[in-house]
């Protein structure tokens, strides 16, 4: 009898009706509580997914390529797929430990809409397209991607849904932004920029084209270190001083003859040229330019650099998504090897005539010579 009586009381205490809806009210607070969890970490895990998604894709490219051929040096240092794409993924990941994951952030991220780039940073390589990418995606009115799509050279048979799903999510007012420096190169992208948006705002990051080449050695000499010398890749005979411009460090700095073909598409006043070697002196002044270029307010100012001595150039005082201070990674700031100055002077000689034609159509003298 008194165990009949015990169990009535717990039964009635349990199930009064204050109880019934605060234990549902505590269920639906936990569950609410475990989805919010999930979806923000679920949200922080997506660039690193990406990033490994279209590692494993490049690997199995290259990989391709390697078996069917083609194993002479010059041959693979002129197509560096990989050391490109090495580079970004370790700038990704080095980007994705500095910043701070925010579960707001996560959220405002997932409004708005994915766009097709209003702005494409197209060059050049080892310019200093990275650093603007970063000093960029401080402001509040551009969103960018931040690994290279290398959709008008290397993908564009994917389409352009494809090439749009790849961008971030923008609201209303706000630039949608990427970058891949070899476009500036790539004879088919212009026209294919041009068939997808003639409106398109282009911008070139330019640097001395033989500090450019040189940069662009030492970059595939981490990689490979048992490649020739970079005097020995400069020439295609010593002797005569015949400079060789199959070799892509050499070609990509006779900027005259790639902006040739991107302006049969785009107007001039459509393409801003920005001076890698202010970007360092002067990253508030460039990023003024660029600010204004796209029609934007100058928020990004010298209140945001600071100068970093042991790498050499500036960093952010807070990066974007972030209260710390950002520098570039390790694969920024080489320590270049030394060059023979006859061919340093050799190759100044070779560019001053590419280089005053430059100087010409831009109307801008950026002081190489």
């Amino acid at each position: 009898m008194e165990y009949s009586l015990i169990c009535h009381n717990l039964y009635a205490i349990s199930f009064s009706p204050v109880k019934k809806k605060l234990l549902l009210l505590c269920i639906m607070l936990l569950l609410w509580v475990y989805m919010l969890y999930s979806c923000v970490g679920y949200c922080s895990t997506m660039p690193s997914l990406m990033v490994d998604s279209y590692r494993g894709k490049d690997i199995q490219t290259a990989a391709k390529r390697t078996d069917s051929g083609g194993t002479a040096s010059r041959d693979l240092l002129n197509n560096e797929i990989e050391v490109d794409r090495t580079d970004d993924w370790e700038e990704m990941r080095s980007e994705q430990r500095s910043l701070e994951p925010s579960a707001l952030s996560s959220f405002s991220n997932g409004s708005g809409t994915k766009k097709l780039p209003q702005a494409i940073i197209i060059g050049v390589k080892k310019g200093g397209t990275r650093a603007l990418l970063e000093f960029l995606r401080v402001h509040p009115d551009i969103r960018a991607v931040g690994a290279e799509p290398h959709f008008f050279d290397r993908n564009y048979d994917n389409g352009l849904d494809w090439y749009r799903d790849l961008m971030p999510k923008t609201l209303e007012g706000q630039i949608t932004m990427e970058k891949t420096p070899s476009y500036f190169v790539t004879r088919e992208a212009p026209a294919r920029i041009c068939a997808m948006s003639r409106d398109t705002k282009l911008i070139v990051v330019v640097r001395d084209p033989v500090t450019r080449a040189i940069s662009d050695y030492t970059q595939t000499l981490s990689k490979k270190p048992d490649i020739p010398t970079f005097e020995s890749l400069t020439f295609k005979n010593r002797t005569t001083g015949l400079i060789d411009t199959s070799w892509s460090a050499i070609q990509i700095g006779i900027y005259a003859k790639h902006l040739e073909n991107w302006l049969q598409y785009f107007p001039m006043g459509q393409i801003l040229f920005v001076s890698g070697e202010r970007l360092i002196s002067d990253p508030a002044g460039e990023l003024g330019r660029v600010q204004d270029f796209l029609g934007l307010k100058r928020i990004i100012t010298d209140k945001h650099f600071y100068f970093n001595q042991t790498k050499g150039f500036p960093c952010l005082k807070k990066a974007e998504g972030s209260s710390k201070p950002h520098c570039l990674g390790k694969t920024k700031g080489r320590t270049h090897p030394n060059i023979d100055p006859e061919v340093v002077q050799r190759l100044r000689d070779f560019y001053r005539p590419f280089n005053m034609k430059f100087y010409q159509m831009t109307g801008h003298n950026f002081g190489w010579d």
